[in-house]
């Protein structure tokens, strides 16, 4: 859950009239969740939002699904993704269900002529090359290396990258993205026992207000389809905002590592959830200090969720044959655990530099023709002596 925020100029109290130098008036918008329950924020624009020029035709951007029932584990090469200039067309879905899409993205940086709104669902950016700024009606947020960049269902953005070299796993979730309940107490701060904290978030700055007026395109996602929309007015109009709903970001570095006597199960490295998956950090720490402790983690059933890691950085010590950008897919029903050697050689070790982020869903994911053509088609025989 993010904190009260605001920004730029707003008026004493809501829903009341908030007049411009002029005697014109601000528009107020409010940008909320669940009905009038949900986290929200009120933003007030220099010219009505509603301001619709035209209306362009939808194209389809459906995943092509080509497993639909899997049990197979799979690991999928994923530098072997080439680049792409427009950040959209960048974007490659590779993994899903009826409650996310995974996929990855490396966009060149080209910059976007047009803007973006997701409708469906809210998205995590992990940024794992690269950096740049996220553009928004809420001000910009900065990335780089290892930030994760969460982006409320219908924020309207642009990304503007530093140079060419991007690559990003991102997430899109048709349940609200919240931070861990077991880490937030009644009121919704983070706790004391917390792996971080709200001092870690990188908030939205740097208001951009545009008082301008021409032929504005906003792709919006929506039900599998880009529906281009042209506005009369420029998005980034707002004078100023407050609330609880707005994009942020959070490094995976600023993740605290959890560690005990002997080892620590997945959820110590919980970093957000929703309904239906949550996400995992696996940061460089100490290990397992028991005098007879095996870091490496044991054998376990994935009775209840599929397991996807997508590896960042480090020697990974619980798998051999891994590289950066890879991703490994266990499915639920079958047990997984270390690789041969991998339990052995971990006794004895002090500490690991592994950096990836894990996903583990709670419903069988499907793979895309996309994904088909970077799996290695051999990684389910690994565990063989």
């Amino acid at each position: 859950m993010p904190i009260y925020q605001k920004l730029g100029t707003i008026p004493p109290k809501r829903h009341t009239q908030f007049r411009k130098p002029d005697g014109g008036l601000y528009y107020e918008e409010l940008f909320g969740t669940i009905g009038f329950e949900g986290m929200s924020s009120l933003l007030y624009h220099t010219w009505r939002p509603t301001q619709v020029k035209s209306l362009g035709e939808p194209i389809d951007i459906s995943p092509r699904v080509a497993v639909t029932n899997n049990m197979m584990m799979r690991k999928l090469i994923g530098f072997d993704m080439k680049p792409a200039a427009d950040y959209l067309d960048s974007r490659t879905p590779l993994l899903m269900n009826r409650d996310l899409i995974l996929g990855l993205a490396a966009p060149s940086g080209a910059p976007m002529d047009y803007f973006y709104k997701n409708a469906d669902a809210d998205e995590l950016l992990f940024v794992h090359r690269g950096s740049g700024r996220l553009r928004t009606p809420f001000g910009q947020v900065p990335f780089t290396y290892g930030d994760y960049v969460l982006i409320p269902r219908g924020t309207i953005y642009q990304i503007d990258f530093d140079g060419p070299d991007n690559r990003l796993l991102y997430l899109e979730s048709h349940s609200p993205i919240y931070t861990p309940k077991r880490y937030r107490n009644h009121f919704g701060q983070l706790t004391e026992h917390s792996p971080y904290c709200e001092r870690d978030y990188v908030l939205p700055r740097d208001l951009e207000t545009h008082d301008e007026h021409g032929d504005f395109v906003v792709k919006i996602k929506k039900q599998s389809h880009f529906h281009p929309v042209t506005y009369e007015t420029h998005p980034f109009d707002v004078i100023g905002w407050d609330g609880y709903n707005y994009p942020w970001a959070f490094s995976i570095h600023n993740f605290e590592p959890i560690t005990g006597r002997i080892h620590q199960p997945p959820p110590v490295h919980q970093t957000f959830q929703t309904d239906a998956f949550v996400v995992c950090s696996f940061c460089p720490r100490l290990y397992d200090y028991h005098p007879l402790a095996i870091p490496a983690p044991y054998n376990h059933s994935n009775i209840d969720s599929d397991e996807v890691l997508y590896y960042v950085d480090g020697d990974f010590m619980s798998r051999n044959d891994i590289a950066q950008g890879h991703i490994t897919l266990h499915p639920g029903g079958i047990p997984h655990g270390p690789h041969p050697g991998a339990y052995e050689r971990s006794i004895g070790k002090k500490e690991t530099q592994e950096l990836a982020v894990m996903v583990d869903t709670f419903r069988p994911l499907m793979l895309t023709e996309q994904a088909m053509a970077i799996d290695d088609g051999r990684y389910f025989m690994s565990w063989g002596e």
